[in-house]
């Protein structure tokens, strides 16, 4: 079996531009860091400046400090002339057996109500059953890589059946510029300037006051069904595809959301 580090997603930098990026995108100050971090602002700047090349141990307690993604943590280590520390395997990958059967238990566990999992760029990467009632109608273009959010705003996909468009809209693309910001992914990024450019349900609705967003769509025989999501994650995985993976869930807001799916 063969484990692979996760390669850089972008072209080399120094550490230090890559730590006053991060530094800058997390608005900490050089001093404010090296309280954290608990070393001198002078170590800090020699850092920075690349005066100095900080150690294994070093890299990742400034990356832990500044609440780097550890896929992006990878390419600190490398700009400072270390190994990666995170591996990445595949999904089909025999050492990532626990996590496969932990998804499908998670899955099943929810039918008749959707379930999917998905990773770090929302390519959905397995279903349950119940997520047909979803993808009625869904062209199949959208269907042959199938990114969750893609089918869900796309013209061809979801979009056109779902009632509450423009709140909903608000709601993903909202999530998905937080998602931008944290993560500083370059394939996310691309995502939401695709997605932001999609037509329809322009107008933002607030979600303050509410419980929860609902996903109101038309069901396959016309009938109103309204969900609420939630989201479980793999808090202790230290591999980068299990630490990426979401399992979003689609409950029914209302008896008869619950009534319609179980029949």
């Amino acid at each position: 079996m063969t484990v692979t580090s996760a390669a850089p997603p972008h072209s080399p930098q120094p550490f230090g531009t890559l730590m006053r990026q991060w530094r800058q995108r997390r608005r900490i100050s050089q001093l404010d860091l090296a309280i954290e971090a608990d070393v001198s602002a002078r170590h800090v700047s020699f850092i920075e400046t690349g005066r100095s090349t900080p150690s294994r141990a070093m890299v990742l307690k400034l990356g832990t400090v500044l609440n780097v993604p550890a896929r992006e943590q990878n390419r600190m280590l490398l700009a400072a002339g270390h190994a990666p520390v995170y591996a990445e395997r595949p999904l089909d990958d025999p050492e990532m057996s626990a996590v496969r059967t932990g998804i499908d238990r998670v899955l099943a566990a929810y039918e008749p109500f959707p379930c999917l999992a998905v990773d770090h760029l929302w390519n959905i990467v397995a279903a349950n059953a119940g997520i047909v009632v979803l993808l009625q109608d869904v062209a199949p273009e959208l269907l042959g890589s199938p990114n969750a959010l893609r089918i869900s705003l796309h013209p061809d996909g979801l979009a056109p059946r779902i009632r509450n468009l423009g709140q909903w809209r608000h709601h993903v693309i909202g999530r998905l510029r937080r998602e931008v910001v944290t993560s500083a992914s370059a394939e996310l990024h691309e995502l939401l300037t695709e997605i932001e450019a999609y037509p329809g349900g322009d107008i933002e609705e607030s979600d303050l006051g509410r419980v929860a967003v609902p996903l109101v769509i038309d069901g396959p025989d016309g009938q109103v069904l309204t969900f609420i999501s939630t989201v479980t994650t793999f808090g202790t995985a230290l591999d980068l595809t299990a630490s990426e993976l979401s399992i979003e869930a689609f409950l029914p807001a209302d008896e008869a959301t619950a009534q319609a799916l179980r029949s």
